[in-house]
């Protein structure tokens, strides 16, 4: 692994696999196999070479998956959880969800939908007046349904460089306590130009911070108190909260290790385990575990959490580039087997997550790697073929 320095808590941007936010992206070529039935001793076999391959050959310095396929539950690891007492993943470790926050928020906004307490179609200046405007954009011109398909052409706070640097880059280890009103994040958003409304999606976690403050202006609680009555109640998610200002997670939890956003060969690797996640907010503030979300995504696809028409919205989605598609609070892709998986994926400083699950709701995956490096991102999305198309890793 990289060299590491001493550990000094860090805060971080939840970024994507590019800039700004993890994307589900099917991969580019694979060998087709019979879809989620590999055979092998457990079915799991090409699951678990892809973790492997992804620590040994792919420089991570730990990753963890659990899977539920009806009514089986499989844990998988590989590498460390620490790598200096040489601690392994645990099926109980916390981690940073990071932006599969996304998908909470959508689904309370839904709820609210459902209710008759708002319309998707309402615009953002409808709930938030006078919050959305500059640089030519008006939030009047901007539905809530735009906000969570990322059809707003609102810019991406989180790719500001000033903000990044502090965020993110080098001036993490002095921020990372910082904390930033959602209002704050919407002003950095502001200072800059912006897409016209309705166009091609753009991934920006400013949208997801202004879903999140028009739930408190409907409801009149926090994004997350509505949240945790709505969802993490009902379903029993013990291990899924959200630390608002709060920079620890709780044991167990691996190590978060960050290079901060440093790509060169040699950069020092740190400890981002502990910030503020302010800075994400309803754009990707939750802790949760494995099993919690395979719980949250089993129950979502299965329609527990949302009646037929608000899972329908939810699922139809939009064209964006790489294979995907954008669905409110979610993101579709066709496996190289024919599969079709919908999910989230979340990237913050030492974490990188997905829950990836079927349409029907009788298989899902998750899986959390603690380092934040990602040269070769088809190690990322090797795991999704493996486990859902039974292939084996080719070599690279």
């Amino acid at each position: 692994m990289r060299q590491r320095t001493a550990r000094t808590g860090l805060c971080a941007l939840a970024v994507s696999l590019a800039v700004g936010a993890a994307t589900l992206t099917p991969a580019h070529a694979a060998t087709p196999a019979h879809p989620a039935t590999a055979a092998t001793k457990d079915g799991h076999e090409a699951t678990r070479d892809a973790l492997r391959r992804w620590v040994e050959e792919g420089g991570m310095p730990g990753v963890a998956a659990m899977v539920r396929d009806g009514r089986e539950t499989w844990f998988g690891s590989a590498g460390y959880a620490d790598t200096d007492t040489g601690r392994k993943r645990s099926p109980e470790d916390h981690f940073r969800a990071a932006s599969i926050t996304k998908m909470f928020i959508a689904t309370v906004l839904l709820q609210l939908e459902a209710e008759g307490r708002l319309s998707l179609d309402d615009s953002v200046e409808t709930w938030l007046p006078g919050v959305v405007r500059g640089n030519g954009t008006d939030g009047a011109e901007i539905t809530l349904r735009s906000l969570l398909n990322h059809t707003s052409g609102l810019y991406n706070y989180t790719e500001d460089p000033d903000f990044q640097v502090n965020a993110s880059g080098s001036g993490f280890p002095e921020h990372r306590y910082d904390t930033y009103a959602p209002e704050d994040l919407v002003a950095v958003a502001m200072k800059h130009t912006h897409s016209a409304p309705g166009g091609e999606p753009s991934y920006s976690n400013t949208n997801y911070v202004l879903a999140g403050m028009v739930i408190e202006k409907v409801t009149g609680h926090s994004y997350a108190q509505e949240a945790k009555r709505r969802i993490i109640k009902p379903l029993k998610l013990r291990e899924t909260f959200f630390p608002g200002t709060g920079p620890k997670v709780p044991k167990p939890h691996p190590v978060a290790y960050s290079t901060l956003h440093d790509d060169s060969p040699d950069a020092p690797v740190h400890d981002a385990t502990e910030q503020n996640m302010s800075w994400l907010g309803a754009a990707g503030e939750l802790i949760s575990t494995a099993g919690d979300l395979n719980r949250f995504d089993r129950a979502l696809m299965r329609g527990r959490l949302l009646p037929r028409p608000q899972l329908g919205e939810m699922l139809n989605t939009v064209p964006s580039d790489g294979g995907i598609r954008y669905g409110l609070g979610v993101e579709v892709a066709k496996l190289s087997c024919g599969v079709t998986v919908v999910g989230k994926t979340g990237r913050t400083n030492g974490s990188l997550s997905a829950v990836v699950g079927t349409e029907d709701g009788t298989h899902q995956l998750v899986f959390n790697a603690n380092g934040d490096w990602l040269p070769d991102s088809s190690r990322y999305f090797d795991v999704i073929e493996a486990e859902f198309c039974g292939r084996a890793v080719t070599d690279r």
